[in-house]
């Protein structure tokens, strides 16, 4: 569905768009299914060792569909051995592969890459030219088709089918009132979409096989793009902006498109496309990504701790170091509670700094603490259900104020039967 609006309201997210539903593996896309956090390794494929440990760290941050990059003989050759090697540490996360200009020779010649792969992502603007890219586009969808994969169709602006660009000006150029360039590459971005999940439907692939991207940079492009797709198509869509960036640029970039559009009910799966720093930690876009939804009420992935940023009345830092550890703590141990502890990551946490918000904060989280500001009494009394249940004082508090966290989880959150266990 559309919105009628641009303005974000101050209610729920918006019905969710229809849409068809494809499976991925285990996992869900569309058709009502909650939006699904995806991301993709940068390590080089051929490394198969290498690739499997990164796609198991993502999984393991929670990262529910993982892409790996199939660029040559020895990459399409190693995909098998990363699907054992994750099989063997009991991590089945469905695997896409990202296929580039020479996908249909990769997947003719090893058929065994695309039998342990969940789904291929395909570029229509990369497949070949003029006759030749019809033809290498039906041969990977004729190989999906045969294997049951789906398929997403990733449109990307810096890859745009160039036959299909010129096609569009030339039209443009007969207009009455010709479109202006920006309109007209959004345009183009729609239509090699469409018209390459049609000639996916001619070529025998599924219509509830088929997921649809079109990325570009700038936000402002990408809300138009999405709600023009959104509109004229019900196939899922999969939500991200290329080249978001590194560090808060590209977390602030990518938060600000895909929240309006995931306002709007537009959107069936997302990744964060950030830049990570030389040997950064590539599970950070996961993190991010599952931030956007929980914050947004779309999903719940791990308890929130809520926190002050601090002001003239909170000159010491040790509330932020508490709260870094609250949080470091609750994400080293939700893996164990989520396998133990049925609705835990729906808990509450608040750590705050002085008396000014601190207790009216603490008393709406499931769990919080006030701690002293500059000149208060050294208590930082514990709120828990909304009641004041203890004070804590003295050099141990991160320690005692854990503790009371983890004994909220044990005597709060039903145990989980082992059949029940998430995926």
């Amino acid at each position: 569905m559309k919105a009628e609006s641009n303005v974000l309201s101050s209610e729920a997210p918006m019905p969710r768009r229809r849409t068809r539903q494809a499976v991925v593996g285990k996992v869900r896309i569309g058709g009502g299914a909650p939006v699904v956090i995806q991301s993709m390794t940068n390590t080089d494929t051929e490394d198969d060792f290498g690739t499997a440990m990164q796609v198991a760290q993502l999984a393991r941050a929670g990262s529910e569909i993982v892409r790996i990059t199939v660029n040559t003989r020895e990459a399409a050759a190693a995909v098998p051995k990363i699907r054992e090697r994750l099989l063997a540490m009991d991590i089945d996360v469905p695997l896409v592969g990202d296929f580039h200009f020479n996908g249909h020779k990769l997947l003719a010649e090893h058929p065994a890459c695309a039998e342990a792969l969940a789904k291929l992502r395909i570029n229509p603007g990369n497949v070949g030219k003029g006759a030749r890219r019809d033809e290498q586009f039906a041969q990977m969808i004729e190989v999906a088709a045969r294997y049951g994969k789906p398929v997403r169709i990733g449109v990307n602006w810096g890859s745009l089918d160039q036959s299909l660009l010129a096609r569009l000006m030339d039209e443009n150029a007969r207009r009455a009132q010709p479109k202006d360039a920006t309109a007209l590459m959004r345009e183009a971005m729609v239509a090699s979409a469409l018209e390459s999940a049609a000639k996916a439907e001619e070529y025998g692939l599924r219509g509830d096989a088929i997921v649809l991207s079109c990325k570009v940079s700038g936000v402002q492009d990408l809300i138009a793009i999405y709600r023009e797709l959104a509109v004229r198509c019900d196939y899922p869509l999969h939500l991200g902006l290329t080249e978001a960036g590194m560090g808060s640029k590209g977390i602030v970039a990518s938060t600000a498109a895909l929240s309006v559009l995931l306002q709007e009910g537009i959107g069936d799966t997302i990744r964060i496309s950030l830049t990570p720093e030389p040997n950064g930690d590539r599970t950070r876009e996961v993190i991010v990504g599952q931030e956007i939804l929980q914050t947004m009420g779309l999903r719940a992935f791990v308890p929130l701790v809520a926190a002050c940023p601090g002001c003239g009345r909170t000159t010491s830092t040790y509330f932020q170091e508490l709260a870094q550890d609250i949080q470091s703590h609750v994400r080293e141990q939700m893996p164990k509670w989520r396998l133990e502890r049925v609705g835990v990551e729906n808990m509450t946490l608040a750590v705050m700094g002085c008396v000014v918000n601190g207790p009216g904060e603490s008393k709406h989280a499931s769990i919080g603490i006030s701690l002293p500001g500059t000149g208060e009494a050294p208590v930082a009394p514990v709120y828990i259900d909304g009641e004041r249940a203890l004070t804590l004082r003295g050099n141990n508090i991160s320690a005692e104020f854990k503790a009371l966290v983890d004994a909220y989880v044990t005597r709060t959150y039903a145990a989980r039967a082992p059949e029940s266990a998430p995926e």
